[in-house]
């Protein structure tokens, strides 16, 4: 780990924070259910592999037989059941993450910034109780904005002069290097990245920058 002192940890939240992928693909499949148009049964593996996409484009790739109209059906319902399947059931949290959080928000700016839709970050701030840690949150779904414009908005609203973007694929390493902010791997998420970059095994290992 390195022990450079940052003024900002910007986080990724799917595959680096929580994995909520078996929610997801329940909420998917009950929206599917509900068009004779659509046959495909997602798996939680199916929704690891299209984590960190921007949340429109996950349906061209899922569902590239749908018209645009039935894609858009598809999406409004599915996006709706999500909402409301994380509200109650939740995700699973990566261990000690809010053990973390207290030690390292009283020294450092917390954010997140995802490619999801609108309303998932703070689902997942509320469910969990977490909003007391984080400065400020971005997301795809609010402006359909690249993650990497996103994180950008974020070190220029806050004026972060040393930020770091964690994440844990490839999408998130590209996004870092494409809004200039140095990246931290988090290995133990959902993907892999084909750089040498710093990266952690656990989210306890960034106590150490305590």
């Amino acid at each position: 780990m390195p022990y450079t002192r940052y003024d900002g940890l910007i986080f990724d939240l799917d595959g680096t924070l929580w994995d909520s992928t078996q929610t997801i693909a329940d909420a998917w499949n009950d929206a599917s259910s509900q068009f004779d148009f659509v046959d495909l049964q997602l798996t939680r593996q199916d929704i690891r592999n299209i984590a960190g996409m921007p949340y429109d484009e996950i349906y061209h790739k899922l569902f590239p037989d749908l018209n645009l109209e039935q894609r858009e059906q598809l999406q409004h319902t599915a996006a709706r059941l999500e909402l409301a399947y994380l509200q109650e059931r939740g995700g699973e949290l990566y261990p000690q993450l809010q053990e973390t959080l207290e030690l390292l928000q009283p020294t450092y700016n917390l954010f997140i910034v995802s490619n999801c839709q609108s309303g998932y970050i703070e689902t997942f701030l509320q469910y969990y109780d977490l909003q007391s840690y984080f400065t400020d949150i971005a997301c795809y779904g609010d402006q359909s904005l690249p993650k990497s414009e996103n994180i950008r908005a974020v070190v220029q609203r806050h004026n972060l002069q040393r930020p770091v973007y964690i994440g844990d694929t490839q999408g998130d390493y590209a996004a870092s290097v494409q809004a200039g902010v140095p990246f931290m791997l988090a290995r133990y998420g959902f993907g892999k990245v084909q750089a040498e970059v710093p990266s952690i095994d656990a989210l306890t290992e960034l106590q150490e920058l305590v």
